[in-house]
């Protein structure tokens, strides 16, 4: 087990990692302490910047033989607190922020190595520099790193077009508990070499080692696109555009965005330079884009599908971008509706996925869960509906009170209960953390609880690795 880091094995951690590797000054470290959300806030004596896999490696190495729990560091965007040390003050934070390199674009392959401390802004810019795509988008992408979006498995706007991270993956360079280094960069879309074992690091939250490097695949870059915001009366209507939207241009949509008139609501009230671009107020809102590498008139294609869908009475209107800038205010729409949420006031929030064809059904039974057990509460349930990703929030109505909070539990409860019902996951793109430990222990399948441990045993035997995160 881990235990409190004596002087000695401080300064040989300083050591490892040079002058200007380290941060021991409360001031700061006070950054890396607190994750994004306020949840929680840790305490350690001592952060490490190690510059390159070497001092990775070097640093992990000491903190295995010295039984010194290490907690991986990356933009901090994360949602469940797996990068915040906990309140013992004995956990060492490794910031992989130095390692942000790109080693090679190979655009004739299809593929970027790139360094684990680079954010996601950076590699989506060397693609694009390149002429090719990484598909990855967040609303978080200017600061989320990339061996963070490997570490949480991140999915984001795009996913039922192109996967979650997981799908973008080539190869990885991790180094394990005792310091060893598993370099596996191939650029491969074809390697059965045995188990697959890189996909074991992928969503493992720093808890079995430290990603410092990955071979992600890229795509040739869009050069037609479409956007649209349209206004449904439901998210069954929403569920009916979607259906004829796939009989129609198949896999050339993009995304598939859902969003309730209350959330456009306070994203227009609360955030600067928002606006909702169509006549009259919706009850609910889709954001689509449909895009190709090659020249195919989506712009006319999706203005006439849209069409159709109107005369098929699946939707009430819609607006179709046309020019980028006019893009990218929809899209501002709705990447903003978190900031605004936060704006609003207090909230309960819930990252599940359910079967597409059963997000109707989520939203409705869902709601009621709210008025029964949150009364003061308002549902907010939007997100990524092509892909079976919503995120089930619910807003205070008024001023936070403790009465609101407590109804935390029991809101969660039923709620996670109805995704399992529905044959859906309690996590779908936020990962675990420390904040949903506890529920995975009890809502996972034994049997597949019980590989996870057996893994992190032979892995990470002393237990050093990202303490207390994933597995409670």
């Amino acid at each position: 087990m881990p235990r409190p880091p004596d002087p000695g094995a401080l300064e040989r951690l300083k050591s490892a990692v040079g002058a200007g590797g380290w941060l021991e000054a409360p001031a700061d470290i006070e950054p890396f302490l607190r994750d994004f959300r306020g949840l929680y806030r840790g305490a350690s004596p001592l952060v490490l910047l190690p510059g390159g896999v070497d001092e990775v490696a070097r640093v992990l190495a000491i903190c295995n033989h010295e039984d010194i729990a290490v907690v991986p560091h990356g933009g901090n965007t994360g949602y469940c607190g797996a990068a915040t040390p906990d309140e013992s003050g004995t956990q060492i934070v490794l910031s992989l922020r130095r390692l942000n390199r790109i080693r090679r674009l190979d655009a004739a392959n299809n593929s970027l190595i790139i360094e684990a401390g680079s954010t996601l802004a950076a590699a989506q810019a060397a693609a694009r520099a390149a002429q090719r795509l990484f598909p990855l988008s967040l609303g978080s992408e200017g600061s989320a790193q990339i061996g963070g979006n490997l570490s949480t498995n991140a999915g984001g706007t795009a996913v039922l077009r192109y996967g979650m991270m997981r799908d973008l993956v080539l190869g990885l360079e991790v180094v394990l508990a005792d310091g060893r280094v598993m370099s596996r960069l191939k650029s491969l879309r074809k390697d059965n070499a045995g188990y697959d074992v890189k996909s074991l690091f992928v969503g493992a939250e720093g808890t079995l080692g430290v990603i410092t490097a990955a071979s992600l695949k890229l795509f040739p870059l869009p050069t037609d696109s479409a956007t649209a915001l349209v206004g449904v009366k439901s998210p069954r209507h929403a569920l009916r555009l979607f259906e004829h939207l796939r009989a129609a241009v198949g896999d050339l949509i993009t995304s598939f965005e859902l969003m309730p008139r209350r959330a456009v609501e306070l994203t227009v009230r609360h955030i600067a330079g928002v606006a909702n671009p169509l006549a009259d107020a919706a009850p609910w809102y889709v954001l689509v884009e449909i895009s190709s590498a090659a020249d195919q008139g989506l712009p006319a294609q999706l203005a006439s599908q849209l069409a159709a869908a109107g005369e098929a009475g699946a939707i009430d209107e819609a607006i179709i971008a046309t020019s980028l800038a006019q893009a990218a205010a929809m899209w501002k729409l709705r990447e903003s509706v978190p900031e605004a949420q936060r704006h609003h006031g207090a909230s309960l929030k819930h990252d599940v996925s359910v079967p597409i064809s059963a997000v109707p059904e989520l939203i409705e039974r869902g709601a009621e869960l709210v008025r029964r057990l949150v009364p003061e509460g308002e549902t907010l349930a939007y997100g990524h509906m092509g892909d079976g990703n919503l995120h089930f929030n619910v807003s205070r109505t008024g001023p936070d009170s403790p009465a609101f909070q407590a109804r935390r539990e029991s809101l969660q409860e039923a709620i996670f209960d109805l995704v399992g019902e529905l044959g859906g996951s309690f996590s779908a793109e936020h990962g675990i953390g420390r904040l949903k430990a506890a529920e995975l222990a009890r809502r996972a399948d034994p049997v597949e609880l019980s590989v996870m441990r057996a893994l992190k045993r032979a892995l990470d035997p002393k237990g050093i690795m990202n303490p207390g995160k994933v597995l409670a």
